[in-house]
């Protein structure tokens, strides 16, 4: 299997060809605007505020931001999850990273596109980055998700656990860190694994560094990404593309 990453809008999708998919991964824009950096060490010189301001201080992460469209990504994945099979247990599904205040109408959106149905998401951090004046509020640690589907409950491989809606947030100190946003790839395969079988087809409309792809081929599955900042589409064939090690064992297996 080889990861295709495709320097384009998701909106393009049509000339490329690609299946459709089990799953649907997106970590989609917050539209953090100027205070991205916010809670950041990187908005000081060397991360002292000693140091003074660098040069991301009251900088967006992204050009493009401002120009994401959720009805047309709704659309998109409405169009691009496969039809629900006849059978129990085989459904497609969507998961889709997001902020806390993005969840209800990322809701309502998907509703209008068929994507009836949710659970919602919460991943555990042992760490802060909101450490600017940490001393002086409650400070999160938690990222959040929706998992979206049709009408019938999405393929999910358990393996006898018992999955809670509340998941740790794994380290990825074996991954080159390419995108301020690029999420661990040792979370990316849990959910992978759990929603799809071996040979599924795994796609990511707003890839980024293509951590998704690399995820989805360590486990054996096919997986297709849009970006549309080139110099990602470049990190990713340099960088995150020799970092694939296909046939890696289960999460489970990994984090005993």
């Amino acid at each position: 299997m080889s990861a295709t990453l495709i320097h384009d809008h998701f909106q393009n999708r049509k000339q490329y060809g690609i299946p459709k998919a089990q799953l649907i991964i997106a970590d989609i824009p917050y539209n953090l605007g100027t205070s991205a950096y916010g809670s950041s060490p990187l908005w000081y010189v060397g991360g002292d505020n000693k140091n003074g301001e660098s040069d991301k201080a009251g900088k967006a992460f992204f050009d493009t931001d401002e120009n994401f469209r959720v009805p047309e990504f709704m659309h998109f994945a409405s169009k691009m999850l496969r039809p629900e099979p006849k059978e129990k247990g085989k459904a497609p599904a969507m998961i889709v990273f997001c902020a806390f205040e993005q969840q209800w109408p990322l809701i309502e959106e998907a509703r209008k596109h068929g994507l009836n149905h949710y659970i919602n998401l919460v991943f555990r951090k042992r760490t802060s980055p909101q450490v600017l004046k940490a001393n002086m509020r409650v400070v999160g640690n938690c990222e959040y998700a929706l998992l979206l589907y049709r009408d019938k409950l999405p393929k999910f491989n358990n393996h006898g656990r018992m999955i809670m809606n509340c998941m740790d947030w794994p380290a990825d100190r074996a991954t080159p860190k390419v995108h301020p946003t690029q999420k661990p790839v040792p979370l990316l395969e849990n959910l992978i694994e759990i929603f799809t079988d071996h040979g599924d087809v795994v796609i990511d409309p707003c890839a980024g560094s293509g951590s998704t792809l690399v995820a989805a081929e360590n486990l054996g599955r096919r997986g297709y990404g849009f970006e549309i900042k080139k110099e990602f589409v470049t990190a990713f064939e340099t960088k995150m593309r020799p970092a694939i090690t296909e046939g890696l064992p289960l999460w489970e297996e990994v984090t005993a």
